[in-house]
């Protein structure tokens, strides 16, 4: 398995999502519980994002109450240019 630099995910259009997941407490149904995730994902579809909350509902105790989420293109295509030559000082 190749393992993708975060430069090569931002350059193939993914940006860093932050999610803020509030969930109930298995034992304490009236407590609330903040978890934050953050991953780079691809917008609109955020493949990565429902991934994890699937996983969140088939694995883990604590059912969800809400998620709310940023998304964020750290590059874009406009911003970067190849650059071909090199200056060394001294």
């Amino acid at each position: 398995m190749r393992i993708t630099s975060e430069i090569e995910l931002m350059l193939q259009g993914y940006g860093l999502t932050t999610a803020e997941i509030l969930y109930r407490m298995p034992d304490h149904q009236r407590i609330l519980q903040s978890f934050v995730w953050q991953e780079y994902d691809l917008a609109p579809t955020f493949p990565r994002l429902y991934s994890f909350i699937d996983f969140w509902k088939a694995k883990l105790d604590g059912p969800l109450h809400s998620v709310c989420f940023v998304h964020r293109k750290l590059i874009a295509p406009n911003e970067w240019r190849n650059v071909s030559g090199e200056i060394a000082l001294n």
